[in-house]
């Protein structure tokens, strides 16, 4: 016995229904096979009318639906009622959640290592990166090294000076990714029971992360995302208002295919007093604070010595807010009389409050609810530019960065120098350096194109418990890269140590501080491949 009801159609109403909603008898189904705006115009006009959606859509949508040619295609369904109503909608009442109904995949390519962290910067977005640990940047496409060419370097007194160091620097980790392939096949020999193809992608993660800091900021990656039309909006308008130039002209090329698809969404993004308006708010607001850094910190003054990882603030009563927290919402009493009893507790009851919070958890994915972002941390980090291309893009943080320069040093492997290559790698690292200070005056933004990613960075993380949870435990996993495994490894010992907050860091217990294995991917090589035998695939050579 069900305690919802079934709608009824005409045999011909589901003939219609069934090409856009996965069943026509259940309270919860799916929309396929109609364009993003038809989907965003729908639920936007559900919140205004007490019909059903599918009723909704048979009423005042499907009229316009063209149901000629091949029914497997997609179908314009209602583009221009959709968009109208859409219009109507937001712009008379301003419903801005509107545009959080439409979505769309959009693959964005040859992207510099500078701009993938400008799209990566919305925190309503999904993104898939190009890896450098899976992916060797030896080949030339096209005859060229896959590097960004700023027109306007190119055309400078600089610019052959620009291609020939970054030629140089692609040269060089061209002839170190065999070197240090040789070098850990040698130190680990092929066990057994591996197949080629696992021990073959293992070593070449792993001379690829060794070698990955030679390769230069101006390094282009393809970068996958799944947004919004209100993130994409967003995401443009910063973009448009962006100092560097790559981002600005991107993110036009990137407004005029997303109009293709969702233009309703993004009618604002270069309306003067709308889009435009905001992205000049925005750099201004840059402008007059670099002015100010440049009057307080002047060049020129000692960077004194920091911490790779620096807890520069927490709650000290955050274990005690933690249990207040945990019990608010099975408790019918105000916020401030729980956390009065919390404070009366023994330690002992405290303790009962955080173990059934944190339950008895099986794996990382295991995570307890919203009461543990009641803590919060702020981590002052200077790791190099690789580990900060990766944890930059855990979403649910507040993260700020500085510009990248070689102004901290750079992080050599330690492999390297077993392998008897380290003086190459200083070489290139000179040579990165050296691009980036006679590009620094003329051209302040594109200058760290020039810069390595194994340059050190600083930047800050500020996050709640269960993100940092997420974070740690995911970044410490054997298989992580060394350069993020530490970092992350480092926040765990300091919410423990520092904070004082043990009970938070024995919550985040799957948090892995066991040495670097000597083939950081070979036991996640060796899961995939016993799933694809479980599956009967053939291993891919």
């Amino acid at each position: 016995m069900t305690p919802y009801l079934a709608e009824e159609f005409t045999p011909d109403e589901e003939d219609v229904l069934r090409r856009y909603f996965t069943n026509l008898d259940e309270p919860v189904f799916a929309l396929v096979n109609l364009p993003e705006v038809v989907k965003g115009a729908l639920f936007a006009r559900y919140s205004r009318t007490r019909l059903s959606l599918r009723r909704l859509f048979l009423e005042e949508f499907v009229g316009e639906l063209d149901v000629s040619g091949d029914e497997s295609i997609d179908a314009t369904v209602g583009l221009r009622r959709a968009e109208e109503l859409y219009d109507r909608i937001f712009f008379e009442y301003g419903d801005d959640s509107v545009a959080q109904l439409g979505g769309v995949h959009l693959a964005c390519e040859q992207s510099s290592n500078l701009l993938t962290k400008i799209l990566e910067r919305g925190r309503l977005m999904s993104y898939l990166e190009q890896s450098t640990r899976y992916i060797a940047y030896d080949d030339r496409p096209g005859g060229r090294f896959r590097y960004y060419r700023d027109p306007d370097v190119l055309s400078s007194p600089l610019g052959a000076r620009y291609i020939a160091d970054l030629d140089r620097l692609f040269e060089v980790y061209a002839e170190l990714v065999p070197v240090m392939v040789a070098h850990f096949r040698e130190g680990n020999p092929k066990q057994p029971g591996d197949s080629d193809f696992v021990y073959r992608q293992a070593t070449n993660a792993k001379a690829f992360d060794s070698v990955r800091g030679i390769l230069p900021a101006a390094s282009l990656s393809n970068l996958g995302i799944y947004g919004t039309g209100q993130a994409y909006e967003a995401l443009l308008v910063r973009m448009r208002a962006h100092p560097l130039p790559e981002a600005r002209s991107y993110a036009e090329l990137m407004l005029r295919e997303l109009r293709k698809v969702i233009p309703s969404f993004l009618r604002r993004v270069d309306l003067p007093d709308r889009g435009e308006a905001t992205g000049r708010f925005a750099a201004d607001s840059r402008d007059r604070l670099e002015e100010l850094a440049e009057e307080f910190f002047p060049d020129g003054e000692p960077i004194h010595p920091a911490p790779t990882v620096d807890l520069t603030d927490f709650d000290p009563d955050a274990e005690v807010k933690l249990v207040a927290a945990a019990l608010y919402s099975s408790s019918h009493h105000p916020d401030r009389e729980i956390e009065a009893r919390v404070r009366r507790m023994t330690v002992e009851e405290r303790v009962r409050v955080l173990a059934a919070l944190t339950g008895d958890r099986d794996n990382r994915r295991q995570r307890p609810g919203r009461a543990l972002e009641r803590a919060t941390y702020r981590f002052d980090i200077l790791s190099d530019y690789g580990a900060f291309r990766d944890l930059q893009r855990h979403r649910l943080m507040t993260i700020e960065w500085q510009r990248l320069t070689p102004l901290h040093g750079f992080s050599r492997p330690p492999d390297l120098d077993e392998a008897g290559v380290a003086g190459r790698f200083d070489e290139a690292m000179d040579r990165s350096a050296a691009l980036h200070d006679v590009l620094a005056d003329p051209f302040p933004e594109q200058a760290s194109y020039a810069v390595s990613l194994a340059y050190r960075i600083r930047y800050l993380m500020e996050m709640n418990a269960r993100e940092a949870m997420h974070v740690i435990e995911l970044r410490t996993t054997p298989q992580g890269h060394p350069a993020y495994r530490e970092v992350c490894q480092q926040m765990h010992h300091l919410i423990a140590d520092v904070a004082g907050h043990r009970a938070i860091a024995e919550m985040i217990r799957f948090a892995d501080h066991s040495d670097e294995p000597e083939l950081e991917r070979i036991e996640a090589e060796r899961r995939v491949e016993e799933r694809r035998r479980a599956r009967g695939d053939a291993t891919v050579g």
